[in-house]
Parts: structure tokens; C-alpha cells; sequence
């Protein structure tokens, strides 16, 4: 690692350890409204203050450091303190803060950054990617997915071709399209969600779904099969299109396996119906390249991104159009009635630019596939061998373990018991951040990790399997 990349001062570190724990958890308490949040239940603990942070370590109000396994929120891919980051935005802000890109308007890095993101997207079966639409986050952008498919069609005459395909314990954001997209039960209880033409069909999850003795490439097959018959249920002539994480990632990092995706393309390509690929967590380096659909080698229309593409240090999203639909809206298209405040955001492309660029110089994606994706895969597999885990799996630099209560049967635990948040409480008081869904343990480190912090990473994990299974025998829950 080079250190003369990091941003420490000693003047930010001392703010950081004065703060006063207390005080700042009680304006937290009285004044912010934290996402996917009990407050109820936050202002009793009291929420956990986070005051700097360095490489893939984070620090807390009372000066833990904690591995911070999940890169953020997915994001920090290139990890913490990169100081020519810092000052990509800085130069910005100090040249040209802000401006919109309405009014026949553009700016440099808005500019520079599109062209970037062009060269980098990979051709995949003659499908080229030339043109990108900004926004600041992956919920506006699949908002924006929304609005640029039914244009699509719009203007090709078909206009009942509306539907959107989706898979449940997906992932596509918060908004009102974007959780509607999602197939996530809770989000849909709040809000009468999903919205109208919006469906969803069973994800690809092996270990959940597969019948007695199927194996994962009979299971895979199967799995994308549900999508032809969704199809044919609401009719072929209204399905605009199929929306899907190549890894679902809040789902619990749900892997389909080899199968799937092949077979996807298939039945998209059957139908004519448009393919969306979110890679809002996948894309830039998180899976070995920089973008995942390369990886599983299909052919989306769209592309879903933001987060790593500023490795999480300045808001930004948007969709990658591919030249299917690029051509119909720019050709037949007119206006296109849909924008953002901060479209093409100066600051934002530039720090992005600095990031892609960072990530280039030092080759994170082909880091990612040739040495710490194997390394992290052979460390992850031996937690197989514990009494607590299902399975374990991973693929590029994402993975996931299941907690189970009989390792011989694959039995799982009653929800109610809430396994996963005791296993997640003891990663937190051992210095790790790993993520539960519900009893699925899932990590996405920064792509900077190290093979020696990959040793140190699984140290933590199995030393908080290891406190769960004490914790779970001790409450009479696991033999």
C-alpha cells in the first residue's frame, strides 16, 4: 500500500477522539432519521459514532478499529483515505462547483466521464454501450431504467408493452419504482408497493429453492425458466422488460449459478424483451471485471451503476444506454421529459474520473479476478468445515455463509430467533463489520484488501462463528 495516497492529519484524528460519544448520540436521537432504521430501538442502544477511517479500517467515537468488511455500504472500493480523490474534488469545486445539464448545457468532467465509462464497458455479443444517463444514486437510476424502457417502446408503437420483470429478495433502491422493482417484502408492506406493472419471479438461490438431489446446473436451468413463464402468464406482448443483480447483493449475496444467466439471455432474446443489468453493486472491480455482465457473459440493454464508481466518496449514479435503446430515443425520440437537479454533477464526474483512473493505475479489477478473488474463495471455503455454517460461497470479492442449526440436514433456525443480529452484534464487539440478512452472513471488502488482511478478515469471522456458537449452545438453541 502506498501510505503517501492516505489522507490522516493528526489535526483530524484528535477532532475525532474528542468527540463526546454521548452528546452526539443524543442529537442523532433527536434530529436524524436514519434509513432502514427502528428508532425506537436506535434511541435506546444509542447509534454507533464513526469518526475517521484508513485503507479498509474505520474507527468508531471511542476509538475501536473495526475491519470494515462491507467497503461502506458496498462502495469504497478502492478503500479509505485516498487523498487523490480528495483532491479531484477539491480542484472541481474550486473550478466549477456546480452547473446543470439542462438547457442545452454540459461540463467538462460530466463530459469526460461518459466518454470514460464508454471505453470501459466491455462488448458482449456485438452489444456496445456509448451513451450514459446520470443521476446521483442506483434508486434514481432503475427510476430512470423505468422511464427510458417504456420511452422505448413508446415510440416503437408498442406502447401496452409496460410490465417490468423482476425477482423477489431483490434489490434496486428506495424510491417508489425503485423498491417496487425490488422484491424485497418488507419494503413492499410500506407504501402499497409495488407499483402497477410491476412483477417478480423466484430467485436463483441454490440452497434455498433447489429440490431434493438437483444439482446446481439443473437448479440454474430451472430457476431462469421461471422467467419464461412469467413472460407467458402476463403475455409476451406486454413484457417490456427483465431487471436482475448478475449477484443479488442486499438479497444476502444470492450466486446463480453458472446456468442461469445463459439461459436468461435465451429467453430475453425469444421474446425481444429488453435485459437491465443493476450493477450498482457488481460493476467496477467487484467480481474481477469492470463491468459483471462480462463476467456471465450476456448481453444487457441496460446498466444500472453508481456507488464504486466513486469508490462511495461523492454521491453518483446513473445507467449505461446500450445501443439498442440509445438509438430509438436519440433518432425517434425528441425530448426526453426526465432529469435530475444533478445530472453530470462537476464534482461528482471528476472524482469519478480520479477513481477510474486510480482503479486503472493499479489494476484493482485484475487484482480482484487473479489474486485476492482465488485467495479470498480458498479462505472462505474452510469455513464450511464449522458447526454454524451451511454453506459458504463466494465470487469475486463479495461472499456469504448461511447459519444453520443442524449442519447434517441444512435445518435453519426460526427467524424469530434472530441468529444472524447475534452473530453481527459479536462481529461488532470483535472489530469486524459483517452484514447479517437475516441468517446469512455476507461481506464485501475494499478492493485494496490485502492477502494478509484477508487472513486477518477470516481470523475475525471464525472467531465470531465460534462466540455465536458459544452464545447459541449456552441459550440451548444448537447442540
Amino acid at each position: 500500500m502506498n501510505t503517501s495516497t492516505l489522507i490522516a492529519p493528526p489535526a483530524i484524528v484528535r477532532r475525532a477522539e474528542q468527540h463526546d460519544t454521548r452528546a452526539i448520540q443524543a442529537q442523532d436521537s433527536a434530529h436524524f432519521i436514519h434509513p432502514f432504521t427502528d428508532h425506537g430501538d436506535l434511541a435506546t442502544r444509542g447509534a454507533r459514532v464513526m469518526t475517521r477511517a484508513e485503507n479498509i479500517y474505520v474507527w468508531d467515537s471511542e476509538g475501536h478499529r473495526i475491519l470494515d468488511a462491507m467497503s461502506g455500504l458496498w462502495c469504497v472500493n478502492a478503500g479509505y483515505g485516498r487523498k487523490e480523490l480528495a483532491d479531484a474534488a477539491y480542484q472541481q469545486l474550486m473550478t466549477l462547483p456546480y452547473y446543470n445539464s439542462f438547457f442545452q448545457t454540459t461540463n467538462v468532467p460530466a463530459v469526460q466521464l461518459a466518454s470514460k465509462l464508454a471505453s470501459l464497458a466491455p462488448v458482449v455479443g456485438g452489444r456496445r454501450f456509448e451513451h450514459v444517463f446520470f443521476s446521483s444514486s442506483g434508486s434514481e437510476s432503475n427510476d430512470t431504467n423505468v422511464r427510458l424502457v417504456r420511452r422505448y417502446w413508446d415510440l416503437l408503437g408498442q406502447p401496452q408493452r409496460k410490465v417490468i420483470i423482476s425477482r423477489h429478495n431483490a434489490y434496486h433502491g428506495s424510491t417508489m419504482a425503485g423498491a417496487s422493482l425490488g422484491g424485497m417484502s418488507g419494503m413492499h408492506a410500506q407504501g402499497d408497493l409495488p407499483i402497477p406493472d410491476i412483477v417478480h419471479i423466484e430467485q436463483p438461490y441454490h440452497f434455498e429453492n433447489a429440490q431434493p438431489g438437483e444439482s446446481a446446473a439443473d437448479f440454474g436451468r430451472r430457476a431462469a425458466g421461471w422467467l419464461e413463464a412469467k413472460i407467458l402468464e402476463v403475455g409476451p406482448e406486454r413484457v417490456a422488460a427483465f431487471i436482475a443483480e448478475p449477484v443479488q447483493g442486499a438479497g444476502g449475496v444470492i450466486i446463480p449459478p453458472e446456468t442461469y444467466w445463459p439461459e436468461i439471455q435465451r429467453i430475453v432474446d425469444q421474446y425481444g424483451i429488453l435485459l437491465i443489468s443493476d450493477e450498482v453493486i457488481c460493476a467496477f472491480g467487484r467480481l474481477g471485471h469492470w463491468f459483471a455482465y462480462e463476467k456471465f457473459g450476456y448481453r444487457p440493454d441496460l446498466v444500472t451503476f453508481a456507488k464504486g464508481v466513486t469508490s462511495g466518496y461523492v454521491p453518483l449514479g446513473g445507467v449505461m444506454v446500450g445501443d439498442r435503446v440509445a438509438q430509438v430515443l436519440i433518432e425517434q425520440g425528441g425530448e426526453f421529459n426526465h432529469g435530475y437537479t444533478y445530472s453530470g454533477h462537476p464534482v461528482a464526474c471528476a472524482v469519478a474520473l480520479a477513481n477510474l483512473e486510480l482503479m486503472e493505475r493499479e489494476d484493482l479489477p485484475g487484482k480482484v479476478k487473479n489474486d485476492t478473488g482465488p485467495y479470498l474463495a480458498q479462505r472462505f471455503a474452510e469455513l464450511n468445515e464449522h458447526p454454524l455454517v451451511g454453506v459458504a460461497e463466494t465470487c469475486g470479492l463479495v461472499a456469504g455463509l448461511v447459519l444453520v442449526k443442524d449442519k447434517a440436514t441444512g435445518e435453519t433456525f426460526d427467524p424469530d430467533l434472530g441468529v444472524g443480529m447475534k452473530c453481527r452484534a459479536h462481529c461488532f464487539k470483535n472489530g469486524l463489520i459483517m452484514r447479517a440478512v437475516g441468517d446469512r452472513m455476507i461481506i464485501a471488502p475494499p478492493l485494496v484488501i490485502t492477502r494478509a488482511q484477508i487472513d486477518e478478515l477470516m481470523g475475525l469471522i471464525r472467531q465470531c462463528l465460534d462466540a455465536t456458537l458459544v452464545q447459541l449452545r449456552a441459550e440451548g438453541l444448537h447442540s
